[in-house]
């Protein structure tokens, strides 16, 4: 079974935006501007990128594109 990969761009700043915001982006291990990484998904995961959607782009990949 292929485990699911999240690719997560940050594509808006979180300069501005409420704290919690900012500690959600970074804990994600976003820090600049269209920065790309990937997390296994999992309900906590998606909890965070809920909080802060509005400054990502989100895409489901296979594990073996990634």
């Amino acid at each position: 079974m292929e485990e699911k990969l999240l690719k997560i761009t940050l594509k808006k700043s979180p300069i501005g935006r409420p704290e919690s915001h900012k500690r959600t982006v970074k804990a994600l291990g976003l820090r600049k501007l269209n920065q790309t990484v990937y997390h296994k998904d999992s309900p906590s995961l998606r909890g965070m990128i809920d909080k802060v959607a509005y400054l990502l782009e989100v895409e489901s990949v296979e594990e073996g594109e990634g």
